[in-house]
Parts: structure tokens; C-alpha cells; sequence
């Protein structure tokens, strides 16, 4: 059949079919492997910003931005699995804070032993995500809605225990441990990065070989189809926010250790940035889609832009303009991956 055939008869001309067919493809493999797409970028912007300053590369830049994803990348884990159940978290920067204030204050200002303050820190890391639980499963507030009351909740209680004062272990403490340096020739390897990876393999784990992972993605992606089949929803929920708050006391522990204090005056992007590097990772806001390994890599991501642009000489008005511009286009992408034909 010739061309003026083809479109005589109502079909596309072979291009049309063949861009489509490219199409359909490149849609079944990001819809089958969530963690392609953000591995190519990662991978492509890292050696973009390598040729745009020779330094990018070197092992004490490399040190540096590990170091500096070890935080986020905690955070990002926990918002991950409350991600794919539709949820969204918008305190955890405050559940955070709050933890690592508790850790410090009780075994620096109260005295009590380091291992002990650790344990109640956690505790009220936990809390958090049970507060959070109990409003999206008991009293049915949307999760958008219930977290940002309890952002200012938690930022609150931060703010009136530590008192506006900057907590500082002594050397040696417990409480720095994460902050420990393994050094591998020129490089530096970050103790609090190998518990962060250490926690990426148990809830990638958990999520990819338990029942209680397939559970995760079935009320992400039909919570009343996984009602019917049998699964106790409210149950579900309720162990997503609270293994959520525990992340997020573990990542306060590693605040502590990376920055040598524990202080209320962090970055107020942790929220934003958290969700950034999950969405741009491949998971996918409407629930039921996605995989930590591509957190990792969205985190990395984030990272890598605002190191990259950093050494480029570029403003931070310029580097929060291209991580919106990421989520953007991550969020994009995740809608057309959506609408693959199974």
C-alpha cells in the first residue's frame, strides 16, 4: 500500500506508526521499570555538570554530596511509602527536628545515657507518624490536610523544647556517630550513607517480597478494591505512617551526627525536598507505582542539581528553578506513564 493510500484509507502514514511505535515502547519500559528513567538522568546530568567544572567528579566533591544525601534520602524513604498509598507527608522536616532535639536534650542538657535519649528520640519520631496514622485512618482527614496541621503542631513542640538553644555532644558521643568518616583513599565515606542504604535495602525488601508490600500497592492503587479482597485498610495505613516516623527518627539521628549539633535552624525545604526526590524517582502521586531504588536515584538527582549548579556559578533562585522544573516534568511523566495499555 503506497502513502496516498494509506491515508486515502484513513491510517497513518508509516512515520506516524513508527514514532508511535517508539512511543508505546519507551512507555512500557518506564511503566515496567520505574527506576530507568531517573537512572538516565541522574547518569546524564552527572556528566553534564562534569564538563561544566572538572571538579565534579573529584573524590571530596563526591564525599560531600554523599554526605549531604544522607538526610534527604531518609527523609525521601519515608515519604515513599506513604507516597504510594496516595498519602503525602508535609511535616516531616518538623518530626524530624522534633526527634533529634529530644535525642540531644535528654543526654546532653538532662544527663541521661546517650543510648537511652536515643531510644525516647525514636520514640517520639514513632508518635509522630501514630499521630499521623490515627488522623488519615480514624478520623478520615485527608492526608494533605492532617499533616500540614501537624507541621505546625510538631514545629511548635521543637521550637518550646529546645528553647531556642543549639545543642552540641561532646567528642566521641554516641549521638555523632553518624557523622563518623571511612576513608577509602581521597574519598570519605560518611557512616550515617551506609545506614541510609542499609534502610533502602530493608523497605525495598519489605515493599518488593512481603505480603505487606503488595498490600502497600494495592491500597495505593484501589484502597477499596483492596478493602473487598480483604485487606484491613485502616490497619495498612497506620503501619505506612508509623514505620514513616521512624525513618524519620533515624534520619535525625544522622542530622545530628552529619552537622555535629542538633539545632532548629534547618534548611525549611526538607518537606518540599523529600517529595521532590521521590516524584522525580519515579514514584507516583496517586499511589500504586514505584520503587525505593528510584527514590535513591531522585535523590541523587537533587543533589546532583544543586551541587552541579553550585559549582557552575548559578544563584539559588536558579537551582530552586530547575528542581521545579524537574518535579514538573517528573509529575508529566508520570501521567503519560499511566496511561500505558496493559
Amino acid at each position: 500500500m503506497t502513502l496516498d493510500t494509506a491515508e486515502a484509507a484513513g491510517s497513518p502514514p508509516p512515520s506516524d506508526l513508527a514514532k508511535s511505535s517508539v512511543g508505546n515502547r519507551v512507555q512500557h519500559i518506564l511503566h515496567a521499570h520505574p527506576s530507568f528513567g531517573p537512572l538516565v538522568v541522574l547518569v546524564v546530568s552527572a556528566i553534564v555538570f562534569d564538563l561544566l567544572n572538572s571538579r565534579f567528579f573529584s573524590a571530596a566533591n563526591l564525599s560531600i554530596m554523599l554526605q549531604e544525601v544522607a538526610v534527604i534520602g531518609l527523609l525521601a524513604l519515608g515519604q515513599t511509602v506513604i507516597i504510594l498509598t496516595a498519602g503525602i507527608d508535609l511535616a516531616v522536616g518538623a518530626a524530624m527536628i522534633l526527634a533529634q532535639m529530644v535525642m540531644a536534650g535528654l543526654a546532653i542538657t538532662s544527663g541521661w545515657p546517650v543510648v537511652l535519649a536515643l531510644g525516647a528520640g525514636l520514640v517520639v519520631a514513632l508518635a509522630t507518624g501514630l499521630v499521623d496514622g490515627l488522623l488519615v485512618t480514624r478520623f478520615k482527614v485527608p492526608p494533605f490536610i492532617g499533616t500540614l496541621g501537624t507541621l505546625g503542631v510538631f514545629t511548635a513542640l521543637g521550637l518550646l523544647y529546645a528553647n531556642g538553644q543549639t545543642l552540641n555532644p561532646l567528642p566521641g558521643s554516641l549521638l555523632l556517630w553518624p557523622g563518623n568518616l571511612i576513608q577509602i583513599g581521597s574519598f570519605s565515606l560518611m557512616t550515617g550513607v551506609i545506614v541510609m542504604l542499609a534502610l533502602y535495602g530493608i523497605v525495598g525488601y519489605a515493599l518488593g517480597r512481603t505480603a505487606w508490600g503488595k498490600h502497600v500497592y494495592a491500597v495505593g492503587d484501589d484502597p477499596e478494591a483492596a478493602r473487598l479482597v480483604g485487606i484491613n485498610t485502616a490497619r495498612l495505613l497506620l503501619s505506612v505512617y508509623v514505620l514513616a516516623g521512624l525513618i524519620y527518627g533515624i534520619a535525625a539521628w544522622v542530622q545530628i551526627g552529619r552537622v555535629g549539633d542538633a539545632s532548629t535552624n534547618i534548611s525549611s525545604t526538607l518537606n518540599l525536598d523529600s517529595i521532590t526526590a521521590a516524584v522525580i524517582g519515579g514514584v507516583s502521586l496517586f499511589g500504586g507505582r514505584g520503587i525505593v531504588l528510584g527514590t535513591l536515584f531522585g535523590a541523587l538527582i537533587v543533589q546532583v542539581f544543586q551541587n552541579g549548579l553550585a559549582l557552575a556559578g548559578v544563584q539559588d533562585l536558579y537551582q530552586q528553578l530547575a528542581e521545579g522544573v524537574l518535579v514538573i516534568a517528573a509529575v508529566a511523566v508520570d501521567q503519560w506513564i499511566r496511561k500505558v495499555r496493559t
